[in-house]
């Protein structure tokens, strides 16, 4: 019987062992865990209540100590099968922003639509996409901030996994694909950490454009809102700004589940009703 070389056995057992090392690379794991964008995908969608309506308590910080609130209502409402989230903010006190109220359409893959009522002025302006970056009422939280992304516009790459809020999470760094997105939030990057087992952002840390830290989220109390379609909330967010020193508190008081929440309250002229 004529027998292989040495050598060609060698060869073959190697050629042999790198297609099944190849190909056992490319079944996935059975334990697989969620890829990055799967993770953002459930992050967008654990915040789309079909209905509510709030009542949140925002308090301002400044590095000195001084301390400004004010009490604000808010309901959301899906439309266009959970495409859109409109939602509207009135101050309810202190007096001097009493009545100011901010009208919001958050579209899926689109700029979102914002108005924004001054009574003093009594006037509807429309906010642009590039103001998107702007403070939210004197806060630290921006519109930006307060709105669902477009995550068409974004890379997202899971970086590790660790506690945060006292849970588990996945820590995911987000990055905008183009300059002009980035300029619009203020960001050059956003780093998550999401809790695994509700898919809330338990806290996040956000750059600025010249890659300087300059914000830090903290979320506690997460509650599960709509038992059916397993969507949580913070009941409060804390945003400090690195950089200024400033903390602003977002505390909401009540909230209801409502999916029959009135249509008419994602009007401008409701937004103008005295």
């Amino acid at each position: 019987m004529k027998r292989t070389p040495i050598s060609r056995r060698i060869a073959t057992f190697a050629l042999i062992s790198a297609f099944s090392f190849g190909l056992a690379g490319r079944i996935p794991s059975a334990n697989a865990g969620p890829t990055p964008k799967e993770i953002m995908d459930k992050v967008a969608l654990n915040l789309k209540l079909d209905g509510s309506e709030a009542v949140v308590k925002m308090t301002v910080i400044e590095k000195n100590g001084t301390t400004r609130m004010s009490k604000l209502s808010m309901a959301t409402k899906l439309y266009d099968g959970g495409k859109t989230e409109k939602r509207i903010y009135r101050f309810l006190e202190p007096a001097d922003v009493k009545g100011t109220g901010v009208l919001v359409f958050d579209y899926e893959a689109k700029a979102d639509d914002l108005w924004i009522f001054m009574p003093a002025l009594r006037k509807t302006r429309r906010i642009v996409s590039s103001d998107r970056g702007k403070a939210f009422m004197g806060s630290e939280f921006s519109f930006a901030d307060l709105t669902i992304p477009d995550l068409s516009s974004y890379n997202a790459a899971l970086v590790k996994e660790e506690d945060a809020g006292g849970e588990p999470c996945y820590v995911v760094d987000v990055t905008p694909k183009d300059a002009g997105v980035g300029k619009e939030e203020g960001y050059s990057k956003k780093t998550y950490w999401i809790s695994k087992a509700s898919y809330a952002v338990r806290k996040g840390v956000f750059f600025d454009l010249g890659g300087a830290k300059l914000k830090e989220l903290s979320t506690s109390d997460i509650k599960l809102l709509d038992s059916a379609k397993k969507r949580y909330r913070a009941m409060k967010m804390e945003m400090v700004n690195a950089q200024n020193g400033r903390k602003s508190v977002f505390q909401t008081e009540q909230i209801a589940f409502a999916p029959n929440t009135k249509d008419e309250y994602f009007t401008t002229p409701y937004l103008e009703r005295p």
